[in-house]
């Protein structure tokens, strides 16, 4: 603004130098700009001149204006004049008649005023008069409100002259009607479409009538309180229906009429004015707030064992999530209500009730499933164990395993839901840390490995005579052993990943490793592993043992052939192999199993060569050689006949081998043998050496144990005198 008010070439400026604004148009502009700025400057200066001109022309007719409305104003301020002095005049006039009037009206004032108080008297007396039929139309018409002010304003003349006989009978009357007045109000508490306004247009009357608070607290919140148990009785009675259309009729009508008559109760007892200081005292508002608390506390109590109640039953995760959202979130508003209950954290409460309950549900349908499953692998055992068909051991694990892991991973994602991060209360610490972890992870996940240990060890129990085929027992020690070495970690990782676990968890929660899983699962898979040896050596045992004990091996004849229960023992434990081999290998660092058989026989042939030796010449006078014999023993490396197996073919066949040929040696030291039930029991255990020593892990355990059994019989045999070895080869080779 500064460069402009300076600038003398701004021809609008004060400062405005036309010599040198024409010397610069001159030297700047073509003489065609110079014409050009020449006729606007003129056209300008013409339209400034006619603005001028008619600004001077607008201002004069103004001023014209102005003198004629001044030559006006002088004539109107004569007539006003004149005006003035005649209202003067006027007063004057009316004050000396108001002097006489008043002079002569002087002697019969007080009489007038008399007769005025006497008019209203009547007035007051025909009021009370015609009060109780008044009172009693005012009933009639419903017009409670002002029957009521009538009756109060007419109680204090009614007090004051109500021992006079006149005044005793109105005063009678109208305190029935009031009575009955004190009725009709008080019916409106048992109406059950008393709308909120009516009710408290009703305590205020009843009020108003001089009725004590304390009992209309009571008769109001009793009448709400029987109000509020027909709707839960009505919500009881939905049990049929969808859960999100129950909780929005708790919400819309129970809570709602809840808050209503809170609202209510507040404004007609706690918050409103009194009308004088003997009804509403401090002692009354902290009664009045403990009753109203207390009708809170007791009607969500039951409106919380309600819904307690009735999410219990849902199937649905996704509905039920949906509709404990509802719930939850309508409970944070409730707090308002009673500020020594947090509603919400009850509702809080609840949704972790329902969601254990889901887990519950849960569960019991995972265990179910794992029952299916494990009774329709025990009856295709049975059958293919009646049938002699291939088990396929293998597919019947697959089928056990894989669909188990699948059903829980669905489990898994069906209660993710609850953590949906628009729900009220999934972002709640205390729902997270219960629900993730002690109800989902330690409830329903770690719940379920350990009642799949249970059922597996259950296995385990009970008689040596089994009500299930033993190979159930090969297939749930792989199952457990499956688990242990992945499905487990598998299953912790998953969970843990998908529910925050380590994220919710606290020093409250206690968390079950996976370590402590495995070592449950191998204890668990040990245990059927030992008890399936057990149970198979104890069947070939009663095989071997029927065999010795029906036998009179004093009047056997000569062994020509190999008895039958020997092919059978070694039959049955091939088979066995089979079962084991689809489920174990055969373990790391066994021998080799494909070398001949002839350099095995042969040294059974030397064994029972020097078993010959020894006792063909068997007197009396041999037991000291005997007995270096028994001393030698108790040196020689014990056999631990029941120890625990491993988890390998060898291992568990081997297990399987030493009861059997354990119960075979003491079932042979309770009999007496002739010289042929001797050379028939060498055998049998040459027949048995030639094919049980590829079974084993040690095969001098199987040379051990068959030398031990033909001692035995050596040392019952009342002729001891054995076969030549090469007799036996050729029994036990046309046996094959």
């Amino acid at each position: 603004m500064g460069e402009t008010s300076g600038n003398p070439y701004d021809i609008n400026g004060p400062h405005f130098n036309p010599d040198m604004y024409l010397q610069r148009m001159l030297k700047e502009c073509s003489l065609k700009q110079i014409m050009d700025n020449e006729a606007e400057i003129v056209r300008n200066t013409q339209i400034l001149h006619s603005d001028m001109q008619t600004l001077v022309y607008e201002n004069y007719n103004k001023f014209i204006s102005a003198t004629d409305t001044i030559r006006k104003m002088k004539s109107d301020f004569k007539e006003m004049e004149e005006s003035m002095d005649l209202l003067s005049t006027n007063m004057d006039s009316i004050t000396s008649f108001s002097e006489q009037i008043s002079s002569t009206l002087q002697g019969t004032r007080q009489h007038i005023a008399r007769l005025s108080s006497v008019h209203a008297l009547l007035k007051k007396l025909q009021f009370l008069f015609k009060l109780p039929s008044n009172l009693k139309d005012k009933m009639k018409e419903g017009n409670y409100a002002q029957a009521v002010q009538d009756y109060i304003h007419a109680q204090r003349v009614l007090n004051q002259y109500g021992n006079m006989p006149s005044f005793q009978g109105i005063q009678k009357d109208c305190e029935e009607i009031v009575e009955e007045l004190k009725a009709d109000l008080r019916t409106q508490f048992h109406k059950r479409d008393a709308s909120t306004k009516s009710l408290a247009q009703s305590v205020d009357l009843l009020l108003q009538l001089k009725e004590p608070p304390d009992s209309l607290c009571a008769e109001f919140l009793m009448h709400a309180d029987n109000r509020l148990a027909e709707q839960l009785d009505t919500l009881k009675n939905m049990g049929e229906n969808d859960i999100i259309e129950f909780v929005d009729m708790a919400s819309s009508g129970y809570l709602n009429d809840l808050c209503l008559v809170v609202a209510s109760y507040n404004d007609m007892f706690v918050n409103r004015a009194p009308l004088d200081d003997s009804e509403f005292s401090d002692d009354f508002d902290t009664k009045a707030i403990a009753r109203l608390n207390a009708f809170i506390l007791g009607n969500m109590k039951k409106y919380f064992e309600l819904v307690g109640k009735r999410v219990e039953d849902v199937a649905d995760t996704a509905i039920l999530v949906r509709a404990l959202d509802r719930f939850h979130r309508r409970l944070q508003a409730m707090n308002m209500l009673c500020s020594e209950t947090d509603f919400a954290r009850i509702g809080t409460d609840i949704v972790i009730s329902a969601g254990r309950k889901q887990c519950r549900n849960h569960l019991h349908s995972l265990k179910q499933h794992l029952g299916e499953s494990l009774a329709g692998v025990r009856q295709t055992l049975a059958t293919t164990v009646a049938t002699n068909v291939d088990s396929g051991l293998a597919e019947h694990l697959s089928s056990l395993v894989v669909p188990t892991i699948e059903k829980l991973k669905g489990v898994l994602q069906d209660l993710l839901v609850f953590l949906q991060p628009d729900l009220s209360f999934s972002l709640k610490p205390r729902f997270q840390q219960i629900f993730c972890v002690d109800e989902v992870r330690e409830g329903l996940i770690i719940g379920f490995l350990h009642h799949l240990t249970a059922i597996a060890s259950g296995f385990c129990t009970g008689s040596d005579i089994p009500k299930f085929p033993p190979t159930l027992l090969l297939l749930l020690s792989k199952m457990c052993l499956e688990f242990k070495d992945g499905s487990v970690r598998y299953l912790l990782a998953t969970t843990d990943e998908l529910f925050n676990i380590e994220q919710h968890s606290s020093s409250v929660n206690v968390i079950t490793t996976e370590s402590e899983m495995c070592e449950n699962f191998e204890k668990a898979a040990q245990s059927l592993l030992n008890h399936y040896v057990r149970l198979q050596g104890l069947s070939v045992s009663q095989m071997l043992k029927k065999s010795v004990e029906t036998r009179d091996w004093l009047h056997t004849i000569e062994p020509r052939t190999v008895r039958a229960v020997m092919k059978r023992v070694v039959e049955d434990i091939s088979a066995v192999e089979s079962q084991v081999a689809s489920l174990y290998d055969d373990g790391d660092g066994q021998m080799d199993r494909s070398s001949d058989s002839s350099r095995k026989t042969h040294s059974v042939s030397v064994s029972r060569h020097h078993y010959r030796s020894n006792w063909s010449s068997y007197t009396p006078s041999h037991l000291d050689s005997s007995l270096v014999t028994n001393i030698h023993k108790l040196f020689s490396e014990r056999i631990e006949i029941f120890s625990s197996v491993q988890f390998n073919k060898a291992s568990i066949l081997t297990g399987i081998i030493k009861i059997s040929l354990k119960t075979f040696l003491e079932c042979v030291r309770l009999r007496t043998f002739s010289k042929f039930g001797l050379q028939q029991i060498q055998v049998d255990t040459h027949y048995l050496q030639l094919y049980l020593w590829r079974f084993v892990t040690d095969e001098n355990l199987v040379h051990f144990l068959l030398d031990e059994i033909l001692g035995s019989a050596v040392h019952r045999c009342l002729e001891p005198v054995l076969m030549e070895p090469s007799v036996v080869d050729i029994i036990c080779e046309s046996n094959k």
